[in-house]
Parts: C-alpha cells; structure tokens; sequence
C-alpha cells in the first residue's frame, strides 16, 4: 500500500484525487490546495465522491510532508509559475519523497530539458533518494508512446506526424489554456503567450529531439511554425465567447528538419466547436477529438486514439488519461532509482499493474 498526496484538485487534480481514493493498492493520506475555498474541504467533495474521506485540504506543505508520504501527485498547473514550481517539487523530492505529476511538461522528456529546470530537480532527487517523473497524454501517451507502436509495424520510416486534433470549446480552462492559445483575440494583438518566437519549440521540442534520439536520425534543426483563424460569426462555448473578428481556431506544431524536410512533427490544431476553420482537418466523423500518428513508410500506419466516458464529456475524459499516465506508475516510481525518469525507463507492464479490481 503506497501512502499519496494529492496536490492540487484542477481539471486534472480532481480525477487523479478520484483515482486514489478508489485504488485498494493506495492510500490517500494528504490533500494540497491553493484556493481559501477548498481548504478545509474534504477529498471526497473535492473531487466529486459522496462518502467522506476524513482527509482536509490544506495549503501547508510542511504538514503534507510530515505525513511522511511515499509519492505526491502534482498536478498543479506549473508552466505559468515554473520557478515555483521547481521550488515546490524540489522540496517535496528533497524530503525524500517521489513525485509523479502532468505538470511542466518540459519534463514529459526530461533529457531534453534545459538546466535552469532540470538541475535544481536533479539535486533534489540527490538529496532524497527520491524520482521524478512527468507525463500527460499530449505531451505523453501520443508523442512517446502510440508513437513508438505505430513506429514498430514498419520496415522503413521517411516520416512520423503526431497529431492533437480536438475540439476545446467544451473545456472549462479559459485561465490557463484560454488565454494562452489566445482565443478571443484579435488580428491586431500581440501574439498569444504560447505562440510567441520560441515557445513552441519549447513546450514540444523536447518530444521531437527524443524521437529523433530514438530512431538514431540527427536533425538539422527543430523550428516551430503557426497559424491563427479567426472567425466572422459569434461563437459561444464553454471556454468562451469568441465574436466575429477574434481568434477561433490555431494551427502550430515542432518539426524536425532533415535536409529541408520535416521528418518528424508534433502538431496540434484546436478550434472552439467545429464550426471553427472548417478548411482544416476535423476527427473522424462524429468524434470531437483524436490523437493520432501517421507513420509514412513501408507500410503506411495510420493509429488513432479516440477517448469516451458516458458521463463526462471528451475534454473530461482527456483529463482522466491523463491523470492515469502518472496515477498508474506510482508504485513503479516508488521502487525506481533516484533521479528524473522518462516514459522510456518504465517497463510498459508496469503501468497496468493494479487497474482490475
């Protein structure tokens, strides 16, 4: 039995919170939450259960770690606030305690970091005795995982597309997701914080030098490109309320250049509702989102992932795979050795231990 803290009870928070409560292989001990309106509150309200836990929110991280848990979940948002971040997670894995988390997803390929992120957590692993490890389903499952399968089932490859292609006006996280992709902007305005020069090889970069370390191919650049569509009638959704004239739809992806090729790309196109940029590929009909990879070789693959639940909508059901990435390896990273961990050091049958119960 591994004793947990779950910290932060988000759009990702709440279903990792929910999966730990109701796997008999953990023991929930610790709640963190930032907002005075959860503190104080139970687990079970927190993420939606009727049957309380006996476990309160708290915002006091020196008492979570006092209850001297195994492994902390951290899914609080961390790309707005990086160095903070880094501090939080550095004192959790200082105190000897393992970290999984869907937050700064840098770390989705954490030999491909920057040393401004990755050495402070390295130390802190050092001191502790205790690992990292970072994953999501995009970046995560699509771009180092259902990658690698479809990769598998060729003789030769000339060229691997992973792609997000879903629709957000569903997803209630105009805060972060929102305002980064600059939804509800207009022609004239800067350009959006996650499409500035330099972001998206950033966020995504890391993903496409893997692959390519990977499949041995050195690249001779990784360059970003994108592409905002902006609408002429209003559109209203969960996300927001876009007016004719603002941003609707985004195109942009991190290609890996071989010879003035792109040999490996990362792209994602996001719209709010299909009726946004309807010129650009859509999922499969009847689908409101899909993670795909295409695979140009011998033979052609093409491998989707299309997610459900039949309660929850797509957007929620994508927020609950990705929470299972880190959830699922807990106790593997518990026994790990010290330091940051990649997808790639976890024998795949470790992440479906303990999911029949």
């Amino acid at each position: 039995m591994r004793r947990v803290v779950q910290f932060s009870t988000g759009n990702v928070g709440r279903h990792s919170l929910r999966a730990v409560i109701g796997r008999p292989d953990l023991e929930l001990v610790g709640v963190h939450a930032a907002s005075a309106e959860k503190i104080g509150r139970d687990a079970a309200e927190l993420c939606g259960l009727g049957e309380s836990t006996g476990i309160l929110a708290t915002d006091d991280i020196d008492a979570l770690i006092a209850l001297e848990p195994d492994c902390v979940v951290y899914t609080a948002l961390g790309e707005t606030r990086p160095m903070e971040a880094i501090e939080q997670m550095s004192k959790l894995l200082a105190a000897g305690i393992n970290v999984v988390g869907t937050s700064m997803v840098w770390l989705v390929a954490p030999r491909q970091t920057e040393d401004w992120l990755r050495a402070p957590l390295e130390q802190a692993c050092r001191t502790g005795n205790s690992s990292l490890y970072v994953n999501g389903i995009d970046p995560g499952f699509s771009s180092d995982t259902a990658v690698h399968s479809a990769l598998s089932l060729v003789t030769r490859a000339e060229s691997v597309t992973v792609q997000e292609i879903f629709d957000y006006g569903n997803y209630d996280d105009y805060e972060y997701t929102g305002t980064a992709m600059g939804f509800g902007t207009t022609r004239d305005a800067d350009p959006p914080l996650a499409f500035q020069p330099g972001v998206i090889t950033s966020m995504f970069g890391g993903l496409v030098r893997n692959l390519a370390d990977h499949l041995g191919v050195e690249l001779d650049e990784v360059r970003q490109r994108f592409e905002p569509w902006y609408t002429d009638v209003r559109i209203e959704c969960v996300m927001t309320t876009v007016e004719p004239g603002q941003l609707a739809a985004v195109r942009f992806a991190a290609e890996g250049v071989r010879g003035g090729v792109a040999v490996i790309t990362v792209e994602h196109i996001n719209r709010l509702t299909s009726a946004a940029a309807p010129h650009w590929e859509y999922p499969p009909e009847g689908l409101t989102g899909i993670h795909k990879v295409i695979v140009e070789g011998e033979p052609r693959i093409e491998m989707g992932t299309h997610l459900s639940h039949p309660v929850l909508d797509v957007t929620d059901a994508g927020c609950v795979s990705t929470a299972a990435r880190v959830v699922n390896a807990i106790d593997w990273v518990c026994r790990a050795p010290a330091g940051l961990i990649a997808i790639e050091d976890i024998p795949p049958v470790e992440l479906i231990r303990g999911l029949m119960w």
